[in-house]
């Protein structure tokens, strides 16, 4: 990423107080062919949740809509705080607060796949980390092998690349009800087409890891295609985080 460009996305943490973990993610960071997004989206990790807002409400206090923040996001969300809207320099942000331990938990656990779920596509996996003090992008590569591992679970024993990269960018997008009614139905396709070199990746060396370990088959020349049997698919299902564990256990009873 460009120098210029990385400066750009580090403005906002110019004017916050100090956080453990900051990412960049979404559209805006990897835009694809289909879907432009002019906010740039921003996750924040801190250690005490309501003492950074309460730095950061005397500091920016135009920033908050409530003062209800960590304990509504605590008791009745997933626990992140969201300020969209946020002007810096012509620039329109949205960042989110998370305590680490919950972030953590999200990663390696699966707790509320809220974060997790966003680390798993390359327009957020492929993020800017700017302050990483618990090395959260190294924990990341748990919840990556999770995510194609509940992917290739539910899937049929025969797919394509693509067909696989769908599924795992589906996955955060499961029980939302805006797929329903607000949202492009066809929003996974269109990632995954526009993004499928990011994909590959990220996913690519866990493919090939898990065909090495005879737990994948790939079935054409040029690796776009691959084959597993339900044996496979068994120890397949070792890999998954805790929290994707029960519902993949349902398809074998």
């Amino acid at each position: 990423m460009e120098k210029e460009k990385k400066a750009g996305l580090a403005s906002l943490l110019k004017i916050l107080p100090p956080v453990e973990f900051y990412c960049v993610y979404g559209s805006a960071l990897h835009p694809n062919n289909y879907d432009k997004s002019t906010m740039v989206d921003y996750i924040l990790g801190v250690s005490d949740p309501m003492q950074w807002h309460s730095q950061n409400l005397v500091m920016n206090g135009h920033h908050y809509a409530s003062l209800m923040i960590t304990q509504v996001a605590d008791e009745i969300g997933v626990g992140v705080h969201f300020n969209p809207f946020v002007s810096v320099n012509d620039e329109t942000f949205k960042y989110g607060v998370v305590r680490m331990h919950d972030l953590v938990e999200d990663v390696l656990n699966w707790k509320t796949f809220y974060l997790s779920g966003r680390l798993q596509k390359p327009a957020h996996s492929h993020v800017q980390i700017l302050v990483d003090n618990l090395d959260i992008e190294n924990l990341n590569s748990v919840n990556l092998k999770g995510a194609i591992s509940a992917a290739l679970l539910l899937l049929p024993a025969k797919f394509t690349e693509e067909q696989l990269y769908a599924k795992v960018c589906s996955l955060s997008y499961m029980g939302d009800w805006r797929m329903l009614f607000a949202e492009d139905r066809n929003k996974v396709k269109k990632i995954v087409q526009g993004q499928f070199d990011l994909f590959q990746t990220m996913y690519k060396p866990l493919l090939e890891e898990y065909a090495t370990k005879g737990l994948l088959q790939f079935s054409s020349s040029d690796g776009h295609q691959a084959v597993m049997s339900q044996q496979e698919q068994y120890g397949v299902l070792c890999s998954c985080p805790e929290g994707a564990a029960s519902p993949c256990v349902q398809r074998f009873q």
